[in-house]
């Protein structure tokens, strides 16, 4: 039995089962105890599961703060709808938005990166760290961001692209360059041979929109001239809107245009009665122009309005400079009475916070965090905080012994790129850029395949020009007034009562009088003419066949075509 391959039990007479068990040589074959394996490790499973719901219980609490963030609105309240169908529609839909919103909360342990910020020691100021020591206390590839190219071509204006990776720059005597400004490779370097007054990217980093001495000038990334667009002319201030692919110019006698530069047509063209201006810029949130007058006033404008949306007396003095932040919550404006105001944009009842400078600041700048960038001369003063509340000093100062032209953030980067008289300067700014990025939106690593299928997608994603409002929303709701209009409309068709007419018909006696009598006959007698003179016409135009004999070859007759009879 000592060979055997399976169990033996060996009982005792007179022995309990669970006493004196004898096993010899035991081999057991897995195959038989599969199923019993697989039995035991789910019970294991569920032991394990059931102890961790017990130390565990439910899904782990959410941060209100979280929730607050990927918040909608206030949602379905279960008022105002008197169909239970509807309702529970509504209801349905209502817990979608809910689902979604728990999950971007829950989403945001994914975002691995955290914003960075200058921190000082006690009696220490963050304005007196200069670049300099910003380069010796970050990393190597931190460092190489901060740069100076000095070029003899100026002053230049600088535009950063929607994903941060690639840099534009154009200058009033001509030059016009485009590079990664991370790798330092050069897209394009040419010269127009004539001034450049603006520039901008278009919705890829391959076309670039310059605005030239009389005409809109459309390049590739290679420096190729792609379109001149000469119903755009003198165009002062340029600024692209990447979800309506519109290029919204203004020129130097005051016309406001909107390109759809997806079909190539201008879908807005009228006269802003305001004058020469050349402070202006856009309104992420909607989409809508901010454009700055000599009289210190700050009108919104749509393609589709002649006549400005809303209008903001912002200073006394000629405005300088107009800044909005991201989510369309501030607005900055700067005049020449050296004076800079922070506004809500969405309530436009008065000025947040007043601050006075110590000259009329060039140029302003939100960063995608909130930071406000202040032109002064040749000094930069970037601003932390500013809108929400007051502040007294400047996050940061970086003085330069170049007058400054224009200044950008870099999107998801802590980089300010500055455009001098004399060339161009990068600087770091701790704290500026967002640290994470959604792909899907702007990848500032995509491929040349990931930006071709971004490039179909933002087209069929395209928003109409005739959606630019106020308030974005407004699509979603009913257009209460037009309603009652069509309603009233439709009541007093329905209540309206015809008019009485005397009609008498009229029977005709048709084919009865002596007149139609005569003109049936007439027809009848004229068919028959017609179709007598066909059938002579056929019989003089048949000729008489005439047969010709056939000459015989005997057996090879079979090899002779017929010969058809002449005419």
């Amino acid at each position: 039995m000592k060979n055997s391959k399976t169990r033996y039990f060996d009982k005792q007479a007179g022995a309990d089962d669970s006493k004196d068990v004898k096993v010899y040589n035991v081999k057991i074959k897995p195959r038989l105890f599969k199923n019993q394996k697989i039995k035991e490790l789910k019970s294991i499973e569920k032991g394990l599961k059931r102890k961790k719901n017990e130390r565990f219980p439910g899904k782990a609490p959410l941060d209100p703060k979280k929730l607050e963030r990927h918040s909608r609105g206030e949602g379905f309240q279960g008022k105002g709808v008197t169909h239970p169908l509807h309702a529970k529609k509504l209801q349905k839909k209502e817990r979608k938005h809910n689902y979604a919103q728990e999950q971007a909360a829950r989403a945001e342990i994914l975002l691995t990166e955290d914003q960075g910020l200058i921190e000082v020691e006690e009696g220490e100021k963050t304005t007196a760290i200069s670049q300099k020591i910003i380069a010796d206390n970050v990393d190597i590839a931190a460092a190489t961001k901060i740069f100076e190219l000095n070029l003899d071509f100026g002053p230049y204006r600088a535009k950063y692209s929607r994903n941060g990776r690639h840099l534009l720059l154009g200058s009033k005597k001509g030059h016009l360059a485009a590079f990664d400004w991370v790798t330092k490779k050069l897209h394009c370097e040419i010269n127009v041979m004539e001034s450049i007054h603006d520039i901008s990217w278009l919705h890829v980093e391959t076309m670039i929109a310059a605005a030239q001495k009389e005409w809109l000038y459309i390049y590739d990334n290679n420096g190729t001239e792609i379109h001149c667009i000469k119903r755009m002319d003198k165009i002062l201030r340029m600024e692209f809107l990447p979800y309506h692919f519109l290029l919204a110019t203004v020129n130097e006698y005051g016309f406001m245009s909107w390109l759809d530069i997806s079909i190539g047509e201008i879908v807005g063209h009228y006269n802003n009665r305001m004058g020469r201006s050349i402070v202006m810029t856009q309104n992420p949130y909607n989409a809508t122009l901010c454009l700055g007058s000599s009289k210190g006033v700050v009108s919104l404008w749509s393609p589709n309005v002649r006549e400005p949306l809303a209008k903001i007396l912002c200073h006394k003095t000629p405005l300088t400079a107009i800044a909005v932040d991201n989510r369309g919550m501030y607005m900055a404006t700067s005049g020449v009475d050296r004076s800079l105001k922070i506004w809500d944009i969405r309530n436009l009842d008065g000025p947040l916070q007043h601050y006075k400078l110590r000259s009329a600041p060039v140029d302003l700048d939100f960063s995608q965090k909130d930071m406000l960038a202040v032109g002064l001369g040749d000094v930069v003063e970037i601003y932390n905080n500013c809108c929400s509340q007051t502040t007294e000093k400047p996050y940061l100062r970086h003085r330069m012994a170049k007058s400054i032209s224009n200044f950008k953030f870099c999107p998801y980067e802590d980089v300010l790129g500055v455009g001098t008289n004399n060339g161009f300067t990068s600087i770091i700014v701790p704290g500026s850029g967002e640290p994470n990025f959604d792909a899907l939106e702007s990848n500032p690593f995509q491929t040349k395949k990931q930006r071709k299928e971004a490039e179909v997608k933002a087209l069929l994603e395209k928003i109409p020009a005739e959606l630019i409002t106020l308030n974005p929303f407004d699509v979603l709701e009913v257009d209460v007034a037009s309603m009652k209009k069509q309603m009233e409309a439709k009541t007093k068709l329905l209540h309206v009562k015809p008019k009485n007419v005397d009609f008498t018909p009229r029977h005709k006696n048709k084919g009865k009088s002596n007149i139609a009598r005569k003109k049936i006959i007439k027809d009848a007698t004229r068919k028959e003419l017609i179709e007598q003179t066909i059938e002579a016409q056929k019989l003089l135009d048949t000729p008489e066949k005439v047969f010709v004999p056939r000459q015989s070859f005997g057996v090879l007759d079979r090899f002779v075509p017929n010969i058809k009879p002449k005419k």
